[in-house]
C-alpha cells in the first residue's frame, strides 16, 4: 500500500500543513488576547464614567441624576447608556432600555433594546446611598465587530497558507519527480548496457546536481574499473601467453626425454616457469586488492619522511654497487593518512624501475617536498627516459617501452606504484624525456603536514 505522506508531496503538504495550524493557533492566541484587551479597555472607560458621575452628583442621587440627563441631552457619550433606578427598581433618570441587575459589579453580556433592537452591552452596576442603584453600560457592538474581522482574518490567513502549501508540495513533487526520472532513465539505461550515460545536470548547482555530480563520479569509477577488467583481461591471455607456451614447451620436453639427467633439468626448466607465472599472478592479485580499497580501512598517520628516508637508505648501497648515484632531499616531519607498507612498496618499485632500466652513471633523485595542497613526491633520473607516446601507458599492467623487453620483469611494478597512489587518493604522472620522473601529489585531505 503507497503512503502518500512518505512522498515528495506528502511530505510538503504535511510541512505547509503544520505551518497553516501553526498559523491558526497564533491567530487564536492573538485573538484572545486582543479581545481580552478590548473588553478592559470598555470596562476601564466604563468605570471612569461612572466615577465621573458619582462625582459630579456629589449631593446624592439628585445630582448623579442630573449628571445623566446632561450627558443624554448633550448626546457626549456615545455608545454609552445610562440607567439609574431606586430601591423599588423604578427609574429615576437615564434611558438605557433594559433590566438593572441587582447585585454590583460588572455584567459582560446584558441585553438591552434600542428602537425594538435587540443589542449586548457591557455593564457595570454601583449601588449608591440610598438603596439606589447606577447602571452604566457600553455597546459590545465595537468588539464585536473587531473579533469578526480578526476572524475574518486569520480564516483568510489559515486557506491561504493552506492552498500556497498545496501548490508548492504540487510543484516540488514535480520538479522532484522530473529530476528524479532523469536520474531513473539513466540508470535504466545503464542497467540495459549503455555504460556511457551519466545522469544529466541542470546548471543549478542545487542539491540534485550534487547527488548527479556523485553518481556521475561513481559511474566513471565503475567505467574505470571494468575498462580495467577488460584491460587486465585481455593483458593477461596477451602477456602470459608467452611464458605458458614456454612451461608447455618445457613439459612436452620432459616427457619426450628418455635421459634422466635430461628430464630433470627440463622438469626444473618448468617448474622455474611455473614460479615465474605463480609470481606475476600474485602481484595481479596483490593490484587488484589495492585497488579494490580494502586497505582504506586499515589507514593511520604515516610519517612519509621518515618511510621515505628508509627505503632509500636501504636502497643506497645497491644503488652505489650497480654504479648508480642516489640523491635525496626529504623535507621533514610530512606525515599522512595511509598505509606504511604500501607505501614502502610504492617507493620500493620506483626504485628498482630506475636501477633496472638505466645504465650505470645515472643519478637517481628523489625529492619530498610539502606544497600549498599536500605533499609532493619525485622520483627522477637523467637516465634515456621515455618518448611522449609511451609514458602515458606506462601504468597499465604489462606496459614496458621497447628497449626494456630484453631485461627482468613484467611490466607490473609501475601498475602497482599507480594503483597504491590511487588509494591514497593522490595522483602520479609520468614526465618524458629528458630523463625519467615520477611526480606524486598526496591531497591535502589526506595529508596531515
Amino acid at each position: 500500500m503507497k503512503r502518500w505522506w512518505r512522498g515528495t508531496f506528502g511530505l510538503v503538504a504535511a510541512v505547509a500543513l503544520g505551518f497553516a495550524l501553526a498559523t491558526l493557533v497564533i491567530g487564536a492566541v492573538a485573538f484572545e488576547t486582543t479581545h481580552e484587551a478590548l473588553e478592559l479597555q470598555l470596562d476601564h472607560r466604563i468605570a471612569i464614567e461612572t466615577q465621573a458621575l458619582i462625582d459630579e452628583g456629589q449631593d446624592g442621587h439628585e445630582g448623579v441624576a442630573a449628571a445623566i440627563r446632561r450627558r443624554e441631552a448633550a448626546s457626549s457619550t456615545a455608545s454609552l447608556g445610562y440607567r439609574l433606578v431606586d430601591a423599588q427598581n423604578r427609574t429615576v433618570a437615564g434611558s438605557l432600555d433594559t433590566i438593572v441587575p441587582p447585585k454590583p459589579g460588572y455584567v459582560e453580556l446584558l441585553p438591552y433594546k434600542v428602537d425594538g433592537e435587540e443589542r449586548i452591552a457591557q455593564s457595570l452596576t454601583t449601588v449608591l446611598p440610598g438603596g439606589y442603584r447606577l447602571l452604566v453600560g457600553a455597546d459590545r457592538a465595537a468588539i464585536d465587530e473587531m473579533d469578526n474581522r480578526f476572524i475574518l482574518l486569520f480564516l483568510g490567513a489559515f486557506g491561504a497558507m493552506l492552498l500556497l502549501g498545496i501548490g508548492a508540495a504540487w510543484l516540488v513533487g514535480i520538479v522532484t519527480r522530473r529530476r528524479l526520472a532523469r536520474i531513473d532513465q539513466t540508470a535504466a539505461a545503464i542497467i540495459a548496457g549503455d555504460l556511457s550515460r551519466r545522469v544529466p545536470l541542470a546548471g543549478s548547482g542545487d542539491e540534485f546536481d550534487g547527488v548527479a555530480t556523485t553518481l556521475n563520479r561513481m559511474l566513471d569509477r565503475i567505467a574505470g574499473l571494468m575498462e580495467n577488467l577488460r584491460q587486465v583481461s585481455s593483458d593477461v591471455a596477451h602477456d602470459l601467453r608467452t611464458p605458458l607456451t614456454r612451461l608447455q614447451n618445457r613439459l612436452d620436453e620432459a616427457l619426450r626425454e628418455h635421459d634422466a639427467v635430461l628430464q630433470r633439468e627440463a622438469i626444473e626448466a618448468a617448474a622455474g616457469e611455473a614460479g615465474e607465472l605463480l609470481e606475476v599472478f600474485s602481484a595481479l592479485l596483490r593490484i587488484a586488492e589495492v585497488e579494490g580499497m580494502a586497505a582504506r580501512a586499515h589507514f593511520q598517520t604515516v610519517d612519509l619522511s621518515a618511510v621515505v628516508a628508509d627505503v632509500a637508505e636501504a636502497f643506497r648501497p645497491s644503488m652505489e654497487s650497480s654504479g648508480h648515484q642516489l640523491v635525496t632531499s626529504i623535507a621533514p616531519a610530512l606525515t599522512m593518512r595511509g598505509d606504511r607498507r604500501l607505501l614502502q612498496q610504492m617507493l620500493t618499485n620506483l626504485l628498482d624501475n630506475a636501477a633496472q632500466h638505466t645504465p650505470q652513471g645515472t643519478t637517481v633523485h628523489i625529492v619530498l617536498e610539502s606544497t600549498h595542497n599536500g605533499i609532493s613526491l619525485a622520483v627522477t633520473d637523467d637516465g634515456p627516459g621515455v618518448s611522449e607516446n609511451e609514458a602515458p601507458d606506462l601504468f597499465n599492467r604489462f606496459a614496458r617501452v621497447d628497449r626494456s623487453r630484453s631485461t627482468p620483469g613484467h611490466g607490473l611494478g609501475l601498475a602497482m606504484v599507480a594503483a597504491i597512489v590511487a588509494a591514497h587518493s593522490g595522483k602520479a604522472t609520468i614526465t618524458p624525456r629528458p630523463g625519467f620522473g615520477v611526480h606524486i601529489n598526496f591531497e591535502r585531505h589526506r595529508a596531515v603536514c
